[in-house]
């Protein structure tokens, strides 16, 4: 299916409005060609405190749902402008990328959060499972990653990114050795693109998150009462802090909002788990 009907739910918001509005277009006329179902939805919050991302311009894979949802949400309200969309299917074609990065004009912040996770046992892969998940996890990130790169140089004003990596990336996970080597992948890139990129003025770095999302929620709603007492008890063992997943906004929020402002300007090339101690006692 071409990119002009597989990405016709990119969503802009604005931080930071005392008079949230809807249905104003934003994006630019390349833009709006290539989404045309483009929303404007503004948050309100107050004037009297300055955000922390006051102006910048920030593109979220798959910001419309689940955990870029937060990030969005957590964006906005420290005022900056936002792309996002509903499912990330586009980031795994080059063309579809520059489309979709160029056309929203100036940018400041790529943030890849488009990810598959799909268990499987390693012996009995396919080859469709394995491009699937590697066209998203990685080469979507890869992807993004370059043109927002060439679109940070075109400007000469530097730039971040922040990639998606995972627990699964550092640690040997059960039924999760595709998803594990995407994200080591990813790892890899992150540090590697870090060095390559700096002394352009782009920041690159990679979050791995252990939060709840809606994914999880149907999981533990699926439990018998004894079941979900035995994972609950799991789960005080496996998270020093508070014995339980993290809340995506509440907890991974303000560090995608403090790794995407200028507060960082000196961190480059870091993995950042934010799982409540779950990798340090792995």
């Amino acid at each position: 299916m071409a990119a002009s009907t597989r990405t016709a739910q990119l969503i802009a918001l604005v931080g930071r409005s005392s008079s949230p509005r809807v249905g104003a277009t934003v994006l630019s006329s390349p833009a709006r060609r290539l989404f045309p179902a483009v929303q404007h939805r503004s948050f309100a919050s107050s004037p009297a405190r300055a955000g922390q991302l006051d102006g910048k311009r920030i593109i979220v894979t798959v910001g419309a749902m689940g955990i870029g949802e937060s990030v969005v949400r957590a964006y906005a309200a420290e005022g900056a402008r936002v792309w996002c969309d509903g499912h990330g299917a586009w980031v795994g074609r080059l063309s579809a990328c520059r489309r979709v990065v160029q056309g929203v004009g100036g940018l400041d912040v790529m943030v890849n959060v488009a990810g598959i996770q799909k268990h499987a046992v390693p012996e009995d892969v396919s080859e469709e499972l394995v491009e699937a998940i590697m066209k998203v996890n990685l080469f979507g990130t890869l992807y993004t990653s370059s043109v927002a790169y060439h679109l940070f140089k075109k400007y000469g004003g530097g730039g971040v990114i922040l990639n998606f990596g995972s627990y699964e990336g550092l640690t040997a996970g059960h039924h999760n050795a595709i998803y594990g080597a995407t994200k080591g992948g990813v790892h890899t890139w992150t540090r590697s693109v870090a060095r390559e990129w700096g002394p352009a003025g782009v920041r690159v770095n990679a979050v791995l998150p252990y939060v709840a999302t809606p994914m999880y929620d149907d999981f533990i709603g699926a439990m018998s009462p004894e079941q979900l007492a035995a994972h609950k008890r799991e789960l005080k063992e496996q998270f020093p802090l508070g014995g339980n997943l993290g809340d995506p906004l509440k907890d991974l929020g303000p560090v995608m909002v403090f790794l995407a402002s200028d507060a960082s300007h000196w961190m480059t090339g870091q993995l950042f788990p934010v799982d409540g101690g779950y990798v340090a006692v792995r």
